[in-house]
């Protein structure tokens, strides 16, 4: 079993991230005029209510309203850590630290940290609770009835059911894993080079990691849409 170790650290660096940001948001919480923090918090929060709402019945989905927040920022502040520089500039390496293969973790090669969810570990484990929680409230709202829908129109299509309950989790893995993962791998051949490491190669690097940030928001969006919509056909009652 490998043990990543580069993951798990930037993992916990984005819970703190999140943490941080969401402290800052309710820190001066008023009903009156919103400071800026809190005017973002306030909007994220009012996009994901929609979410829910635009896929099911809003009181039905309120409950999940707290792990889809987390789920679009995790993702999102995930995905954002491959857009920031390595800053550790070497000093691992230069003080000979070699505690818990630190200046390995953040080796002075690496020009960019490597974002959690270009592991597919990562990916996987978020696509896995997905699925989970998908069967576990369909379960709880439809009782064992929810697995007839397997068996529909006719018992033959019950395989078809099953190779799409296994695909969603894959999907919604590679997607986001591939997604964040190409997009390092780009950065780094951009930066190998020739001449991109002067001033004249710095607008097409900004240009590029620009559209990193854009590509993380649209992942991070289409994972909890993704996940909203499953959910949503697991919970709403059949027509028939």
């Amino acid at each position: 079993m490998t043990f990543h170790a580069r993951t798990l650290i930037n993992t916990w660096l984005v819970m703190l991230a999140i943490l941080i940001f969401c402290f800052l948001g309710v820190r001066h919480l008023t009903s009156g005029k919103p400071g800026k923090m809190q005017n973002v918090l306030e909007w994220i929060v009012d996009f994901v209510k929609n979410l829910v709402s635009d896929n099911m019945n809003y009181e039905q989905g309120r409950p999940l309203l707290g792990y889809l927040l987390t789920l679009i920022m995790f993702v999102f502040f995930s995905n954002m850590v491959s857009v920031i520089p390595n800053l550790t500039f070497g000093l691992f390496e230069h003080f000979d630290i070699h505690f818990a293969q630190l200046d390995k973790i953040f080796d002075a090669k690496e020009y960019f940290s490597a974002a959690p969810t270009s592991d597919i570990n990562v990916t996987g484990a978020l696509a896995l609770l997905t699925i989970f929680l998908v069967i576990f409230l369909g379960v709880k709202t439809k009782g064992l009835h929810y697995f007839h829908h397997f068996v529909e129109p006719f018992k033959v299509f019950a395989i078809i059911h099953i190779i799409d309950m296994l695909a969603k989790p894959l999907t919604l893995a590679f997607r986001l894993f591939g997604n964040i993962f190409a997009g390092e791998i780009l950065v780094k051949v951009i930066w190998m080079l020739p001449g991109f490491s002067v001033l004249p190669g710095i607008i097409p690097q900004v240009i590029w990691l620009a559209f990193s940030i854009f590509i993380g928001a649209i992942q991070a969006y289409v994972f909890t849409v993704l996940t909203t919509a499953y959910i949503s056909q697991a919970v709403t009652p059949s027509e028939h």
